[in-house]
């Protein structure tokens, strides 16, 4: 896997080389952040592993569920900045990357990816597949109302661990897997928010973002 850096005017980092479709379509939804992400799901199977049997296709469907639930999230995230993104330097090429045609089949596929995991899971999966979908969808629309962002960021973070608890254990019947999810919601959170305020150091910055987020009707940091 080769990255290059951001187009000018961009900071956005760890994008992959080429022009294919599929390269462009995993820098849409930044696939490395993905793979850097999957130890949330992984501690969850582990410890669930300890109360649970494990095999290798229970694993194999969490990751594929969980996949799909960051590659939806991240679509969905850029269809609903798709305007305000094309204004922003920092986020201009993400626009250019693919259309709003394969970005919606993006979200589709992989909400179907998420509840077809769910389902080949166990059953308490499978009905609670669309609240994990409302939960990571939910993220993007919170910077409309209110500055707690972060915070739902990490609640949707936070649902990795727990439903890779249950995509092993098949029941609820533990605080273990609330406790995990808890900590790394909390701890993602806190680490967003304290990018968030490093960022304000430079008074450039603070200001030409609050211009933006004014404009844009968005409650950011």
């Amino acid at each position: 896997m080769t990255t290059v850096a951001p187009p000018p005017g961009a900071r956005d980092g760890q994008l992959l080389a080429g022009g294919s479709l599929p390269v462009r379509l995993a820098n849409f939804v930044k696939l490395p952040h993905t793979v850097f992400a999957m130890p949330f799901a992984l501690v969850g199977v582990v410890l669930a592993s300890t109360v649970a049997p494990l095999t290798a296709g229970t694993v194999g469907w969490v990751l594929v569920a969980f996949t799909a639930a960051r590659f939806a999230a991240m679509a969905f995230n850029r269809l609903v900045d798709w305007q305000i993104d094309i204004r922003n330097p920092r986020t201009a090429a993400r626009s250019t990357l693919v259309t709003k045609t394969v970005a919606w089949i993006t979200v589709l596929a992989g909400v179907a990816g998420l509840v077809g995991g769910a389902w080949l899971l166990n059953p308490l999966c499978l009905i609670l597949s669309p609240l994990a979908v409302g939960i990571v969808f939910f993220y993007s629309l919170t910077k409309r109302f209110t500055w707690a962002s972060h915070g739902f960021l990490g609640l949707a973070l936070g649902t990795a661990p727990v439903g890779a608890w249950l995509a092993v254990t098949g029941s609820f019947d533990s605080w273990v897997p609330i406790v995990l999810g808890f900590a790394v919601g909390l701890g993602l959170s806190r680490r967003r928010a304290s990018r968030a305020r490093r960022r304000t150091l430079n008074i450039r910055v603070p200001l030409s973002l609050a211009m933006r987020n004014k404009k844009y009707g968005l409650h950011l940091m």
